[in-house]
């Protein structure tokens, strides 16, 4: 399989002068295209900063990070947000909805900024709320729905226009057991479907065993 996400050597510091906290000690990983991967480690060991340097989300780190072939380093600002339109979806712990909006026009909001017509997304629209069973919710608002109903929102959000890497962050970290085990078995079935790749971040052994490999964080470095 091809390797869709590099790390090689990546460091992180926060802070300035002599108040400097490396966050992130030369930090190596891969992940090849249609894995299910879980960044997992000790709370403050840097996952969640690691999967935003990968996203380029934030672009000051040391070392090499690779993105769907591209030296997001190298990269203009225009040339990384096209990578991350085209390429990449992210999920996170909280849902980032538009409250006005409903469903439906929450998940297409993306895509309608950056020009297509609605039109032209109904066929895909209508496939990804049947994935995520929002099909009976599709005009309602988010107010009206459960914190699980939320997540599955932002999923289907993150996937609409069959993005090669889906980037986690905690994304059960707000919901209860019922609701972590559907998003996770969501997951599951986007990653063996639809063969999108998928990089979590969490502290949960149980949402890690829904993926096909581990990678742990210890003490800035990676391993596994």
């Amino acid at each position: 399989m091809n390797t869709i996400i590099e790390v090689n050597n990546v460091s992180k510091y926060f802070g300035k002068g002599t108040n400097l906290n490396q966050v992130l000690d030369h930090a190596c990983m891969y992940v090849a295209e249609g894995e299910f991967v879980s960044l997992m480690g000790a709370s403050g060991s840097g996952k969640s900063t690691l999967l935003y340097l990968i996203g380029g989300l934030d672009r000051s780190f040391d070392g090499n990070i690779d993105l769907c072939g591209e030296d997001i380093g190298r990269l203009k600002d225009s040339e990384l947000s096209k990578l991350r339109l085209d390429n990449t979806g992210f999920i996170f712990q909280f849902y980032n909805l538009v409250m006005n909006l409903n469903v439906e026009d929450n998940i297409l909001l993306p895509l309608t900024m950056n020009g297509h017509k609605k039109s032209e997304l109904k066929r895909e629209l209508d496939e990804i709320l049947e994935i995520t069973g929002l099909t009976e919710k599709r005009h309602a608002m988010p107010a009206k729905l459960s914190g699980g109903q939320q997540q599955r929102v932002a999923i289907a959000r993150a996937v609409l226009g069959n993005p090669k890497v889906i980037l986690a962050d905690e994304p059960t970290g707000n919901l209860d057991s019922k609701s972590t085990r559907e998003i996770m078995e969501l997951f599951a079935r986007l990653n063996e479907e639809k063969g999108m790749t998928i990089l979590q971040v969490t502290h949960s052994e149980e949402c890690a065993s829904y993926g096909t490999r581990v990678v742990m964080l210890d003490n800035g470095k990676t391993v596994g």
